[in-house]
């Protein structure tokens, strides 16, 4: 963490006259505002709330196309992404249709380093192998135009669940369920792939129990509040907005979770990070369940991951847990590697922040393909611009992850320079806010200029500026263990639903270095004394002018130490407003 930080912006939503009636703390009350809510009603979080899956387009046959398969004794392949989103999807599809009654399902991931994303031709011959009659794509497939003509021309019927947003064309699958194509009138667009399948699956029971399926010698219902575990997971991880239909089932599956409903796989992955899974939150499962389950995609095979979600034994989970803990260890290592090359490139281009491009490319011959995303998201951090980092994967060819910034829209980025330049992008695809694309190792240097050209025009030729949200200054009689427990309560918080964040000034009345560059802190408010620590802070810089006055964004937190919960402020950025060199 820098010693000079972003523009804080202060969110001032004014609170409407209901949320102002609600028994709620004020400040609690603000950060709802801050985040949309008018109406206390919007913050009930029940199962019945959700959406109806009638809304989404496609859902119904989908359903229908899943009980024939089930009534037919069909072959079922599920085709997978290969991060924790589509582990998610592809654990929770086999789980439930097998207790739907499907005898023969069974997933397969393209591996990343060999086949690439999504339902490629390729994918499809080695899928024919298992002779399916049915493939079902989860995560994937909006995209996959040639994918899915190779099955239908092999006689293969093809779902596809996605969350995607589509080309221009879409494929010939027999159904397509994705609530961002054309025509869709579901309410959330932000459903993350584990989620679109849930409500198919959702879709899939209501159809059965229309055929009695589950009556007589049938199977037992399924009860797919079992499943919400996984949906929770692979929406966190995935990063899409938490909008109230997302949140509701994020807090569903939380409360499995913390209420050890849990399956063996999602505790293992708790108990190896060293964390109580009757503890969670959402921050929990986006910082340290998903990298574990991401790191089998990133560096191995995601199937690791897959069979942990599987696993119906503790014994089996805790092993292939500690696999994934393992392969998170050796991705981090790999990480902090490249993060070091990447701040190389950056320091050898002399430039200050008046002086940068647009948009960030860079690219180094050793860097591992399944970390860059990491490290493009990194490098946006850090300069904030849209950052997109390549790596050699053969054959003349580089591999590129890209994380964009707030404001623009990093697929239709891609899109505008692949429009303009016919040819130059072999793939791509993606988010507002994350794409991936390939291109020809030749092709670099036009795609660098192109991106930026691109880039600085959909910025309106303004350097954008690095800025943090804040919801206003707490006074120091908020700043106790009442308030902090109303705000992790409060959530889940996670995209576009941004965990609260304070800013104040304190006077620092102690302060040590813990760890290699952690700054834990006493800070004083009016008289009132609260511990705080800084993560990764420039260690030199502070002990050569630690200050006896700092301006602060911060998150109100719980320290629980032996037994003991204390409130102490985490904080995010910090400025030094006085030099004192014999400061204590």
């Amino acid at each position: 963490m820098p010693l000079n930080g972003p523009l804080i912006r202060r969110r001032e939503a004014s609170i409407s006259a209901e949320l102002q009636a609600a028994a709620l703390p004020t400040p609690l009350k603000r950060v709802y505002a801050n985040r949309g809510i008018t109406d206390p009603a919007d913050l009930s979080l029940t199962l019945d709330q959700l959406h109806p899956p009638k809304q989404l387009k496609g859902i119904a046959e989908a359903a229908e196309l899943l009980a024939d398969a089930i009534e037919g004794d069909g072959r079922v392949l599920i085709i997978g992404d290969f991060d924790a989103d589509g582990a998610t999807s592809s654990a929770m599809a086999v789980n439930v249709l097998r207790q739907m009654g499907l005898r023969d399902v069974a997933y397969l991931v393209p591996n990343r380093f060999e086949f690439g994303y999504g339902l490629t031709p390729e994918i499809v011959e080695l899928a024919a192998a298992q002779m399916p009659d049915l493939i079902v794509t989860v995560d994937n497939g909006i995209s996959s135009i040639e994918g899915v003509a190779a099955a239908r021309a092999m006689g293969i019927s093809v779902l596809v669940t996605d969350h995607h947003l589509p080309g221009e064309q879409l494929p010939s699958a027999e159904v397509i369920v994705n609530p961002n194509q054309p025509g869709c009138a579901f309410p959330s667009k932000a459903l993350a792939g584990v989620g679109v399948m849930f409500y198919v699956l959702s879709a899939l029971r209501a159809e059965l129990r229309r055929r009695v399926w589950f009556d007589g010698e049938g199977p037992p219902e399924p009860n797919l509040g079992d499943a919400l575990d996984l949906v929770a997971l692979g929406t966190v991880a995935d990063v899409v907005p938490l909008d109230r239909n997302n949140r509701i089932l994020v807090a569903a599956g939380l409360a499995r979770i913390r209420s050890g409903r849990a399956r063996p796989g999602i505790e293992a992955l708790f108990e190896v990070a060293g964390k109580d899974h009757r503890e969670a939150t959402a921050s929990d499962l986006g910082f340290i369940v998903g990298p574990r389950l991401n790191a089998a995609g990133r560096l191995d095979d995601i199937s690791i991951g897959i069979e942990c979600l599987l696993a119906e034994s503790s014994m089996e989970a805790r092993e292939c847990a500690d696999k994934l803990h393992r392969l998170n260890r050796e991705r981090r290592d790999i990480g902090q590697s490249m993060e070091q090359d990447a701040l190389e490139q950056l320091a050898s281009l002399e430039l200050d922040s008046r002086a940068l491009p647009f948009a960030m490319v860079l690219f180094d011959p050793s860097w591992h393909q399944g970390v860059i995303g990491i490290l493009a998201s990194r490098v946006r951090e850090r300069v904030h611009r849209p950052a997109v980092i390549f790596a050699d994967v053969g054959e003349g060819m580089l591999k590129g992850s890209g994380r964009s910034i707030v404001g623009l829209h990093m697929r239709d980025a891609l899109d505008l320079v692949a429009t303009r330049h016919p040819g130059l992008l072999d793939k791509f695809g993606g988010h507002a806010m994350a794409a991936g694309l390939t291109l020809a190792k030749d092709d670099l240097q036009r795609f660098t200029q192109a991106l930026e050209v691109a880039v600085a025009e959909m910025l309106n030729h303004v350097p954008p500026q690095a800025t943090e949200d804040s919801d206003g200054a707490l006074g120091a009689g908020d700043l106790g263990l009442e308030l902090a427990e109303s705000l992790s309560a409060g959530g889940p918080w996670g995209q576009h639903f941004p965990e609260p964040a304070f800013d104040g000034l304190f006077d620092v009345r102690q302060h040590r270095i813990v760890g290699e560059n952690h700054l834990k802190l006493t800070l004083a408010l009016q008289g009132v004394e609260i511990d705080a620590i800084a993560f990764n802070v420039d260690v030199v810089d502070w002990q050569a002018r630690p200050a006896t006055r700092i301006r602060v964004l911060y998150r109100l937190d719980i320290n629980e130490y032996r037994g003991e919960r204390n409130p102490q402020l985490i904080i995010q950025s910090f400025w030094p407003l006085e030099s004192d060199s014999s400061a204590d």
